[in-house]
């Protein structure tokens, strides 16, 4: 395992600015530590909370920008189902997450292959008519970012050890 660091006082200043600062201090220093990129190799250089990190990260800035039809659209479905993320944040506490993710799962499985193709903008922004089953999953998810971004902060706030060591 490679050693992640962050900097006491970058904490600090990020735990007063929010919860979103104050994750990406961590999200930062990760991918930094492992060049920048999360590959099959950079992951055995991590530990599973540092991955379910990045892996919320993901999940988090694609379904915000574009709902889940864009997060397997743009090729992490298998990142985000196929890995163990359900189950560590449901572990973390995130029950409610944990079950929109094993919805997505089941939706990611039912429509992998008509999202995962080659598909030009406009057949893409069909998807989204054509794919309806998603939207609740969507809304759910931006109803409910503000209260699970909290959640997670708290949790790693709680087991910073987990995540990186602080030094001054």
């Amino acid at each position: 395992m490679k050693e992640v660091i962050v900097k006491d006082a970058e904490l600090q200043q990020a735990a007063m600015e929010g919860m979103d600062s104050f994750l990406q201090v961590f999200i930062r220093a990760i991918r930094e530590t492992i060049g920048g990129e999360l590959t099959a190799e950079t992951m055995t250089e991590l530990n599973a909370d540092q991955i379910t990190l990045l892996a919320w990260q993901t999940l988090h800035d694609e379904v915000m920008d574009g709902g889940f039809v864009q997060l397997i659209y743009n090729g992490y479905g298998p990142f985000i189902f196929k890995n163990p993320l359900a189950k560590v944040l449901k572990l973390w506490g995130l029950r409610d997450l944990s079950k929109l993710i094993y919805e997505g799962h089941t939706l990611w499985l039912k429509h992998r292959e008509q999202i995962e193709r080659e598909l030009s903008e406009d057949e893409f922004m069909a998807l989204f008519e054509q794919l309806p089953e998603f939207d609740d999953l969507d809304d759910t998810f931006v109803e409910n970012e503000e209260q699970w971004t909290s959640e997670i902060a708290h949790y790693v706030d709680e087991h910073i050890e987990q995540f990186a060591l602080v030094k001054d």
